[in-house]
């Protein structure tokens, strides 16, 4: 059977409405593999169990001496041998690509939740969460769905086995009916502690990736400061936290792994004395025996199917839970501890109706009364600067919440209409937020300049516009095999190869060629120097002149070129004019931007 490609093109629209109907879901959305699983499967286990009766039959016809019987039996077994060896090979290609097609489509999911959810996504889940999620967790949910479908085949096989030895002899069909599902249901007492030590293990694991990203992230600074050790020794002790745990984990796993041979092996051993004891009182005859004996040691192998879905089914749920709450983010909410309930997640119902021109429209913000006029360079500053990366989340349409994390705030609107509950795609194509600490990807200039934009700035002009000459010459010099290009010039990974200035300047060109009708820049000039400042705020005053502009900053040489300034004090709009007249009229404004301490403004 050919196989399905991955990535896929569309991983669906999964059910979030709890762990296990998310890991229904996974199941249904590949239910050709799981029905082609469950087939391979109860042929092989079929063959498998179908063999110990052709050897009992040909032992039986040693004993009674007829010879074309034994041909017979021996014929039949060789035949079940091919056909077991050729649905072995297609049950275990099938199942591994259930497991694979499982896992990629969780990865999938969760690749296509950061994509549209942006930097809000890690402002809400632990870095070092979505690193667990996308490695070991897909693992696990894909494990449980590929041993679904191989305990549908071993439940297959028991059902058919014990049909088989209750025609030929009913007691000891009987003992295999019922014998099994006693000892599957030996191994659910320790499922419980299973769990419970394994979501334990899980979250010390992800705490200990988080520690890592945010040591990783800053090591840099830990060199300055000389906190390498302090760090090192911190993720030390997480990581043996986690080794603890999961040796705990491994005990009771090894437990129901020792349960599942041991049991089984007991079983075989009572039908195998009782079958004898039938033999002896020559109800049976020795062909009859060890068919009997041949088929209770087959459904060992079921047993152990069905302990290992038990397992597979404990670790699976611990970790769609992680899962679920991650693909149940949205922008207008926030990842509560009901997230994971049974009942469905709510979302904000969408604004479908096409924006129309947003270039004309004004850019509203309910929570702090602030209004940027269309077609023109607003600059906005704020009292507290933790407030002004709220706001320009707001603007570009993500709800961040309020003090109480269960508690929305109104949303942006652009042109009366909410930004969040606008599709994604038309609410990031009106408003571009270009963020205070940008992301570069490593790949040449001409890769990172290759975004979706107007066509109406050319990278050249936005180069020039951020004052960006000394960034080119600086990667065609790192970049030799260029050829004197700089779009062929290449960035390393997070562009580590310039300084914190370069990557600034190249992130805001990067920006400016998009050509949003709407563009949020936060602090764009912050790790810039005067005389360059000077040029860049020049330079998007030219560049965005007719096009709607908002610049969260403090520097005056930025706020000299809006046409318009609004501060903002105590979480709310406090005052408005140009830079010279606040700088005038308000003491406030003026303390903000000049830095000015409460004892100057009052020797002032």
């Amino acid at each position: 059977m050919p196989l399905a490609r991955i990535p896929l093109p569309d991983p669906g629209s999964p059910d979030l409405r709890s762990p296990g109907r998310f890991l229904a879901w996974l199941a249904r959305s590949q239910r050709r593999g799981q029905w082609m699983s469950m087939l391979w499967g109860t042929l092989f286990l079929g063959c498998r169990s179908a063999v110990p009766f052709c050897i009992g039959a040909g032992i039986q016809a040693v004993v009674e001496h007829r010879r074309g019987e034994l041909w017979a039996a021996g014929a039949a077994a060789l035949a079940l041998g091919v056909l077991q060896t050729v649905a072995s090979s297609l049950w275990h290609r099938q199942a591994v690509w259930n497991w694979i097609h499982a896992a990629a489509q969780t990865r999938q999911l969760v690749a296509r939740q950061a994509s549209e959810l942006g930097s809000g996504l890690v402002r809400r889940i632990a870095t070092g969460e979505m690193v667990a999620v996308s490695s070991g967790d897909v693992e696990k949910i894909g494990w449980f769905v590929e041993t679904s479908s191989r305990c549908a085949a071993a439940l297959t096989t028991w059902l058919g086995l014990s049909a088989v030895v209750l025609y030929r002899e009913p007691r000891l069909g009987l003992a295999v009916l019922l014998g099994v599902p006693l000892l599957a249901v030996a191994v659910w007492p320790l499922l419980g502690p299973l769990e419970r030590r394994y979501t334990r293990q899980r979250e010390l694991g992800g705490k200990a990736a988080e520690l890592a990203a945010d040591t990783v992230a800053g090591l840099r600074v830990l060199r300055g400061i000389g906190g390498e050790q302090l760090f090192l020794d911190r993720y030390r002790a997480a990581s043996q936290q986690v080794r603890r745990a999961a040796v705990r984990t491994a005990r009771t796993s090894s437990l129901m792994q020792a349960q599942q041979l041991l049991l089984p092996g007991l079983f075989i051993l009572g039908v195998t004395w009782y079958g004898a004891r039938l033999v002896v009182s020559g109800d049976i005859g020795v062909g009859e025996l060890v068919a009997v004996y041949g088929a209770g040691a087959s459904l060992a192998w079921p047993l152990m199917l069905i302990g290992e879905t038990a397992e597979s089914w404990t670790a699976a749920r611990v970790a769609a839970a992680r899962a679920v709450r991650v693909l149940s983010v949205t922008r207008d909410d926030r990842p509560t501890p009901d997230t994971m309930a049974d009942t469905p997640t709510e979302t904000a119902p969408t604004d479908t109706a096409p924006l129309s021109a947003p270039e004309r429209s004004d850019l509203h913000d309910p929570v702090t009364g602030l209004t940027a006029a269309a077609g023109r360079l607003t600059a906005v500053v704020c009292g507290d600067p933790d407030q002004a990366g709220a706001l320009a989340a707001r603007l570009g349409g993500h709800v961040t919440g309020g003090a109480d994390p269960g508690a929305g705030e109104p949303s942006a609107t652009l042109g009366g209409r909410e930004l969040d509950r606008l599709p994604l795609a038309a609410a990031r194509t009106a408003v571009l937020v270009h963020d205070k600490d940008p992301v570069l990807l490593s790949g040449t200039l001409a890769e990172l300049f290759d975004v979706p934009r107007s066509g109406a700035v050319d990278p050249g002009r936005a180069l020039a516009a951020a004052c960006a000459d000394d960034v080119l010459a600086a990667l065609l010099d790192a970049s030799p095999d260029a050829g004197g290009d700089p779009m062929r010039a290449r960035i390393t990974e997070r562009g580590r190869s310039l300084s914190g200035g370069q990557r600034q300047r190249l992130a805001l060109a990067r920006a400016l060629v998009v050509d949003p009708p709407v563009l949020v820049l936060d602090e764009p000039t912050s790790a810039v120097d005067s005389h360059t400042e000077s040029r860049i705020a020049a330079g998007i005053a030219e560049l965005r002149r007719g096009r709607s502009t908002v610049v969260l900053a403090t520097s005056p040489l930025l706020l000299d070129r809006a046409d318009q300034v609004v501060l903002i004090q105590d979480g709310r709009v406090a005052a408005r004019g140009t830079h010279r007249e606040l700088m005038h009229d308000e003491p406030r404004y003026r303390a903000v931007v000049t830095r000015e301490t409460t004892e100057d403004q009052v020797t002032a």
